[in-house]
């Protein structure tokens, strides 16, 4: 199949997921970076709002494998309810200091994303994901005996009736 064949058979339904899912994840998977990369000073500043290492180091897991999971297409439903709910935790732990104009700003932020997250965890991850990918591989490749559990695991999407993986 050709570039322009693969162009004509994308919808701008699983265009725009792969971008929301890109931008959503962009922010997780860059902050884990940043975290892991200067660990040490990270260790500090989050001693110093009563974070131990090893919840820093759950976030940095969290953040790295949940962001690359919905900028994957890998389990999108689930990484973006874990992410989804980090966000909400974020905002009503670290950034309750509404008098500050941009702690509001980060509260507002995290519950945005949030949001973000919730409504990609009900959406699914389109199309151009690693996970269609695979579904694909095994409805294709698969024996009779797999293709008819692999079937029944995929269900159709509710507003579009296309099928997807349902985490």
């Amino acid at each position: 199949m050709t570039p322009t064949e693969i162009a004509a058979k994308l919808h701008i339904r699983d265009v725009t997921l792969l971008a929301g899912r890109l931008l959503l994840s962009l922010i997780f998977v860059h902050e884990a970076l940043v975290l892991a990369t200067h660990f040490e000073g990270a260790r500090k500043a989050m001693a110093a709002l009563g974070v131990g290492t090893p919840l820093l180091l759950a976030t940095i897991a969290l953040q790295l494998g949940a962001g690359l999971s919905v900028a994957l297409g890998i389990l999108t439903r689930l990484g973006a309810v874990a992410l989804g709910l980090f966000c909400l935790m974020t905002a009503s732990l670290f950034h309750t200091n509404f008098a500050s104009q941009n702690e509001l700003l980060h509260f507002e932020k995290d519950l945005a994303i949030a949001g973000g997250m919730f409504i990609l965890a009900l959406a699914g991850s389109g199309r151009l994901s690693v996970d269609r990918v695979l579904a694909g591989f095994v409805n294709g490749r698969a024996g009779t005996k797999t293709a008819a559990i692999v079937s029944k695991t995929i269900e159709p999407h509710l507003s579009t009736g296309e099928t997807s993986l349902p985490i």
